[in-house]
């Protein structure tokens, strides 16, 4: 799957995301098929993970998570390939939904900068 230059292409709806001791699990829908989704603090360094390839126009895309109101967080991750679920390992998105508990009911993937 190809991205295009700036425009949100992958668009997954959140439908359920619990807190854990030091991370988020849960359920994130794309086009009708269900995924697990892990969010984590950056052990390995910033990454993003999908269920399925994509060929990103640069090394880095945007992951922002959004929800009512106009709350949003994102951060520029690189894309590592391929995983059995959606896993985003980003300080910055982990620790304001953090402090943001059950705002969110969206996340969204562009080509980055």
């Amino acid at each position: 799957m190809r991205l295009g230059g700036g425009e949100c292409v992958l668009h997954f709806k959140i439908t359920k995301l619990d807190i854990f001791q030091s991370y988020f699990f849960g359920d994130v829908e794309f086009r009708g098929d269900p995924y697990k989704f892990n969010l984590q603090a950056q052990r390995r360094g910033k990454v993003l993970r999908l269920p399925f390839g994509i060929v990103p126009k640069k090394n880095r895309v945007v992951v922002r998570l959004s929800g009512p109101d106009d709350i949003f967080v994102e951060d520029y991750l690189p894309y590592k390939g391929e995983s059995e679920w959606v896993e985003v390992d980003s300080d910055e998105i982990t620790y304001f939904v953090a402090d943001h508990q059950d705002r969110f009911d969206a996340l969204e993937i562009m080509d980055g900068p």
